[in-house]
């Protein structure tokens, strides 16, 4: 094993190795100890915030107590942390937020848990996680160490697939992939409902769904009578998501799921695109679908958009003004990149976000959240 990929501790009086896996990319702990029921939990952050990495084999339901203590531990802001926050701009209230996220996930993400080379957890009254396991991470080949915080974050991606999540307008209920944005926010979809069809559809009745995800987009498109939808993204799990998503809602002769960087080759009547909407780098890959690194995706979508467009066809921009609340682009910015693409807005449906934090006064965005607004850009060559 190589040793960027592998764990290194002492245990017995022997030196012993297995797999990292981390879907975050974090690096494999220098520092391993074993720990067990035995360790209070004060020790255990103390430990875990000077980056010691504590590997369980004691019992399975006593670690996820001890992830929840460490949990609670973690959000104890420090007195000048949090007046620092209270007098910080928009801006920096945003940075200092994903700062102390990161800290938070490197210090809970350091209690670790063992696993056998078929996924079996050697803990006492350990679940048997194999299936999930495997659609995360695919076939089994060796034994592995995991965090225990990413390791249930497979569990609960697991459980979103199996239950599904109701969308009316796609036709059913759409079940999201381990790393694939999950369309729980459902105002997105309303949108691309309700807005009126362009008339280009009516002559050539070809839409495109750029960076499709789950494949909800497309559906709802199909639904609406649009004879053929063509799906693109370039991400695996996302393209092996949308196809068996559009199967289940039975628009598999309908939507067309296509492997490219943004847009497929030719022209549509109908171009419809819910990019990242905070412009910010992810921190892990299961970021993505929320954060576009200066706006790239929303370039890259804006910029060629014109080419790919019919006579009178209709480009839908999907976008939350959540970045333009907390300082990080600006409407003035937005609406010189439309310009700029050779665009014209045709008109703007607007909606306000229904999920909980936008009502949670506790949380740290939540003058930002509370203002936001999420809108469909009908946008046209000019």
């Amino acid at each position: 094993m190589e040793d960027s990929l592998t764990v290194h501790w002492t245990e017995g009086g022997e030196a012993r190795s297995a797999q990292w896996r981390s879907e975050s990319g974090a690096p494999p702990p220098k520092q391993v100890i074993v720990a067990d029921d035995r360790m209070s939990a004060d020790e255990a952050y103390g430990l875990a915030g000077q980056g010691t990495a504590l590997l369980w084999r004691g019992d399975f339901q006593n670690a996820r107590q001890m992830l929840v203590a460490l949990r609670s531990r973690s959000y104890r802001q420090p007195h000048r942390r949090r007046k620092r926050a209270e007098s910080a701009t928009p801006a920096e209230a945003f940075h200092l937020h994903r700062q102390a996220q990161a800290q938070r996930a490197r210090t809970l993400g350091m209690l670790l848990v063992p696993l056998d080379k078929d996924y079996t957890i050697p803990l006492r009254r350990a679940p048997d996680l194999r299936q999930a396991c495997t659609e995360a991470w695919g076939p089994p080949k060796l034994p592995s160490i995991a965090s225990l915080r990413e390791l249930l974050g497979v569990v609960g991606a697991h459980e979103w697939k199996l239950e599904g999540i109701d969308i009316p307008a796609a036709g059913g209920r759409v079940h999201p992939h381990y790393g694939v944005f999950s369309p729980i926010r459902r105002e997105y979809v309303d949108l691309v409902e309700k807005a009126p069809l362009p008339a280009a559809l009516a002559t050539a009745s070809l839409a495109f769904d750029i960076g499709t995800g789950t494949g909800v987009l497309a559906a709802v498109l199909a639904k609406r009578g649009v004879e053929r939808v063509i799906a693109t993204d370039q991400d695996r799990r996302a393209l092996n998501c949308a196809i068996a998503n559009v199967a289940r809602l039975k628009v598999a002769k309908q939507v067309q799921v296509v492997e490219a960087d943004l847009f497929p080759e030719g022209k549509a009547a109908l171009v419809v695109c819910n990019p990242p909407w905070v412009p910010a780098r992810p921190s892990s890959p299961l970021e993505r679908g929320i954060f576009d690194p200066e706006s790239r995706m929303l370039k890259g979508f804006l910029g060629a958009l014109a080419a790919h467009l019919e006579p009178e066809g209709e480009g839908w921009l999907i976008l939350s003004d959540f970045a333009e609340h907390l300082g990080l682009r600006s409407r003035d910015e937005l609406l010189a990149m439309i310009e700029a693409a050779g665009l014209k807005v045709v008109d703007r449906l607007d909606t306000r976000p229904k999920h909980p934090k936008a009502a949670d006064e506790a949380d740290p965005l939540h003058a930002a959240r509370a203002a936001e607004v999420t809108s469909l850009w009908r946008l046209a060559a000019r």
